[in-house]
């Protein structure tokens, strides 16, 4: 539905030069939601504005729904441009308009009638959750209720592809699960695909069904999510993915000074890559092996069937029990180690 060919793009400065995009591509499937993920500086937002020719690239094809855009005059440039809503990280509302009057204008430039355009508006209100908001101006709206009302207003003319350029990064987290959430229901229910560009991987994680990671104007890795959480090698990728450190709970610590140091009673991290589900791993070991244990803290993502993370487990076994483990997490090439916490 959407591919970008050896898309490039150099921006010429005063006494340099900044290549943005270095021979990009990219195809997104229609009804998909697509997550581009890179630092500031990666080149994310002008990938996601060559989409719709905000950003004309230097060579390249983008192509929609088999047009390639980089070839259409303006006037054909324009109607394309109607079908593709894009909402930005600070959503651009007009202080002097009223909810109902943002989300109708762009309907009022394309002249539809007042009836058509008092129906979908209220409709797309309906939508967003702000039916009861449509005569207020943007300055009594939370930054949440702003964004929801860009997103009726992109999706004014029908879109089938929505952008968003950092959608959530300007609100707090609570609001940004929010706004997250009525992407997803509009992908949904109305079946618009979405590209959606973000340097934070829980917005990736919440919504994305496929992920591309750009860094220096190279996309350095795309694909599923489970495949792109799977891969720590890269040090881009490693650097969105790392969880965080282990730490023993306070209220524990005075039982692993208890330890003898032989052994007997190893703590050990384990990380999760995707190579098993937490509940068969942890059932193995207490069932197959017969090893008792505790759960002492855990920091686990579940994509798909797949399990990522870090968990501490405070092995309760004898010591050849508590060794058998050991052995049977090496097989299985589950990361482990042994902490010595004491």
């Amino acid at each position: 539905m959407i591919t970008l060919k050896n898309i490039s793009k150099t921006f010429r400065l005063k006494n340099n030069s900044l290549k943005a995009l270095d021979d990009v591509s990219l195809e997104i499937e229609r009804g998909d939601i697509v997550g581009v993920i890179g630092f500031s500086g990666a080149g994310k937002s002008t990938l996601i504005r060559t989409v719709n020719l905000l950003e004309k690239p230097d060579t390249g094809q983008v192509i929609l729904n088999g047009k390639d855009l980089t070839r259409l005059g303006s006037k054909e440039l324009a109607q394309e441009r109607k079908k593709i809503g894009m909402i930005f990280q600070h959503f651009n509302l007009l202080s002097s308009r009223t909810v109902f009057d943002n989300v109708a204008l762009p309907l009022e430039l394309d002249h539809v009638g007042k009836q058509e355009i008092a129906r979908k508006v209220n409709e797309l209100l309906k939508i967003v959750g702000l039916a009861e908001k449509a005569l207020d101006y943007p300055k009594n709206l939370s930054g949440g209720q702003k964004q929801r009302v860009a997103i009726a207003r992109a999706l004014a003319n029908d879109p089938y592809l929505l952008l968003c350029d950092e959608a959530t990064s300007a609100l707090d987290p609570a609001t940004t699960q929010s706004i997250l959430e009525l992407l997803q229901d509009i992908n949904t229910r109305l079946g618009i695909t979405i590209l959606l560009i973000t340097h934070e991987m829980d917005v990736i994680k919440a919504i994305c069904n496929h992920v591309a990671v750009i860094d220096k104007g190279k996309l350095i890795a795309k694909g599923t999510l489970k495949d792109i959480i799977s891969d720590k090698v890269h040090p881009i990728i490693k650097q969105f993915t790392t969880t965080r450190k282990m730490r023993i709970p306070q209220s524990l610590s005075h039982i692993l000074q208890q330890d003898p140091g032989e052994g007997l009673f190893p703590l050990i991290e384990v990380e999760m890559k995707g190579e098993m589900a937490l509940d068969s791993l942890l059932s193995t070991i207490s069932t197959k092996l017969g090893t008792p244990y505790k759960v002492l803290t855990a920091d686990i993502e579940y994509v798909d069937t797949a399990n990522f993370g870090k968990l501490l487990l405070h092995l309760q076994g004898t010591a050849e029990e508590n060794a058998t483990v050991l052995a049977y997490l090496n097989i299985i090439n589950i990361q482990n180690t042994v902490k010595g916490y004491a």
